[in-house]
């Protein structure tokens, strides 16, 4: 900065006189006007352009954190710290989320059916009791809504279901798989508990024949 001062006002004061009172010597001024980017700054500018490079293959959604991962695996020394300023100071983000959360967005009531399950969680046979739930996975598409229907008594995976949107399709889709892969022979052949409403007008007559009874116990709506 006294360098830059001494270049701008040189044509109205004296070289030597402002480097007395800057207290800087007029060697070290005359020198910075041959490079005036110190060897920090320069260093700067070099790894920049390595975090610039590093965040675009990432597809620009890598954060300071896996930029300074990405930097020390090239062999670079660097900090958390340093890459965060330089990062900002670049205008480089991460990218944080998506402008679609996962929510309530309206829609009528679904109907919810009866809780014949009571909580009761112990099984002596395979196929009697399943139970089922939707989560939601972040991907760089948007979101990705799951929904898993479990044996109790076996603990295993009987049926699941994905879908870009959570509708009663995507729960309903779920139990069918798992209707289908039991090969259920007859009705009330076992009891289904869900954390989701998916009865709904017309369902019945979507499903096969050999359905097991379903009962829900709805802790939320579906749009």
């Amino acid at each position: 900065m006294k360098y830059a001062f001494i270049r701008a006002h040189r044509e109205e004061f004296g070289v030597r006189a402002m480097c007395r009172v800057l207290r800087v010597h007029f060697s070290g001024f005359y020198a910075w006007l041959k490079n005036p980017l110190s060897q920090r700054a320069q260093e700067d500018v070099r790894q920049t352009e390595l975090i610039r490079q590093a965040w675009a293959e990432s597809g620009r959604v890598y954060g300071y954190r896996k930029l300074t991962d990405d930097l020390r695996d090239q062999g670079e020394r660097i900090f958390e710290n340093r890459v965060a300023r330089l990062a900002s100071l670049a205008g480089i983000a991460a990218q944080v989320g998506y402008k679609r959360r996962p929510g309530r967005y309206g829609g009528k009531p679904a109907i919810v059916a009866e809780n014949r399950l009571e909580q009761r969680f112990e099984v002596a046979a395979p196929d009697q009791v399943w139970v089922t739930d939707i989560t939601y996975i972040k991907t760089h598409e948007g979101w990705l809504y799951l929904c898993v229907v479990i044996d109790l008594f076996s603990r295993r995976v009987v049926g699941w279901s994905a879908q870009s949107r959570m509708t009663t399709d995507l729960a309903l889709q779920a139990l069918l798989m798992a209707v289908w892969r039991a090969k259920a022979k007859r009705a009330g052949h076992g009891a289904f508990r869900s954390r989701l409403p998916i009865h709904e007008p017309g369902v019945a007559d979507v499903s096969p024949p050999a359905q097991p009874r379903t009962q829900h116990e709805p802790t939320r709506q579906l749009p």
